[in-house]
């Protein structure tokens, strides 16, 4: 049968009207598509601006916090630390002061501070405090001169190496090769460069001894036996930092910082940790240190005394503040540096982590 042509020029339009109905409704598919995306990204930015300042504001309220803490001795009783608070913040500006989940806007912050005096100043560190860090933390004895040596090099400024250390000659015999950086460590992460420092000492932990050796944790006086490698009761990055005021804090070391100050033995760690829970400690002082001097009674050790008053301190100067920022489902932690002088506090630095 034959088809008239008018029909099959209808047929023909037909499907030309079918083919751009098609056509358009997949341009119009994928332009939704795009201003969807486009519109989520545009969001994402919007949220990302949103947790960047609420992060700051969270920076600002730990600085405002640690400005109106009172004077004196701090401790891990204090607001700033989470704590119910001693003194005058239990009926001051800080009295119930929320560390968590703070509302800022349509979002929220939560503070984690840091006392950096609670923690060792890898940068003002000298030998005898260097070398009971790495016999507290159970390193080999031909091991101890070497990193501490390596550790001084590395932060001096000259070019002469100690006995046992290295400056730049060595470190360009590696491979990839580098130079001693002769100057402060700003952040822990370097310690892995420097000679002797594994990171197993860097980290803490390690002791996995080779499975086909007969003798098995076996230690044959100091250091470990053939086959089983160093297992460490802590790492470094545990207790050294680089910001601080150079001392301890007595009211806020913990038990492996406190094991780091020469002369320190178990039981004098213990009453130390101890008194700092007491309710009527020394002097009716509610477990908290007035003045290094005060730790005396409660080490037996001539060399921990002295040390106590060396390297001790009670009250922080540097904090390092985790700020972590919340909108929506979206979360993002923030870090900074607090510097604080009295009643006065210095925000140095502020980062993503």
């Amino acid at each position: 049968m034959k088809i008239p042509r008018r029909h099959a020029d209808r047929g023909f339009a037909v499907i030309i009207v079918l083919v751009a109905i098609t056509v358009m409704s997949m341009l119009a598919g994928g332009l939704a598509v795009f201003m969807k995306v486009e519109s989520q990204l545009a969001q994402n930015g919007n949220d990302d601006e949103k947790l960047l300042w609420i992060g700051r504001a969270g920076v600002e309220r730990a600085a405002w916090l640690l400005a109106n803490e009172p004077g004196g001795p701090s401790s891990l009783q204090q607001v700033w630390a989470g704590g119910p608070g001693i003194g005058p913040e239990t009926n001051g500006p800080l009295a119930g002061l929320a560390l968590d989940n703070f509302p800022v806007g349509d979002g929220s912050v939560s503070i984690h501070l840091v006392e950096q005096e609670s923690k060792i100043n890898v940068n003002r560190a000298d030998t005898p405090l260097l070398d009971q860090i790495l016999t507290a933390m159970g390193a080999d004895a031909g091991d101890i001169s070497v990193v501490a040596d390596s550790i001084q090099d590395w932060i001096d400024a000259d070019d002469a190496t100690r006995p046992a250390g290295a400056e730049s000659d060595y470190y360009q015999g590696l491979t990839p090769p580098y130079n001693a950086k002769n100057a402060p460590i700003d952040d822990l992460e370097e310690l892995q460069l420097i000679k002797g420092i594994t990171p197993d000492m860097f980290k803490g932990g390690g002791g996995g001894a080779d499975p086909n050796f007969p003798f098995q944790h076996h230690k044959l006086g100091l250091g470990h036996a053939p086959g089983e490698a160093p297992d460490y009761a802590f790492g470094l990055r545990d207790v050294l930092t680089p910001y601080s005021n150079g001392q301890i804090n007595l009211n806020t070391a913990d038990s492996k910082v406190l094991s780091c100050i020469p002369g320190m033995d178990d039981a004098s760690v213990q009453n130390i940790l101890t008194f700092r829970t007491s309710e009527n400690g020394l002097d009716n002082s509610l477990g908290l240190f007035q003045s290094p001097g005060q730790a005396n009674a409660l080490v037996q050790n001539p060399l921990a005394q002295q040390a106590l008053n060396r390297y001790g301190t009670v009250r922080g100067d540097t904090y390092e503040v985790h700020a972590t920022a919340r909108v929506g489902p979206d979360e993002r932690e923030f870090v900074a540096l607090i510097l604080r002088a009295g009643n006065s506090v210095l925000v140095v630095g502020f980062h993503p982590k």
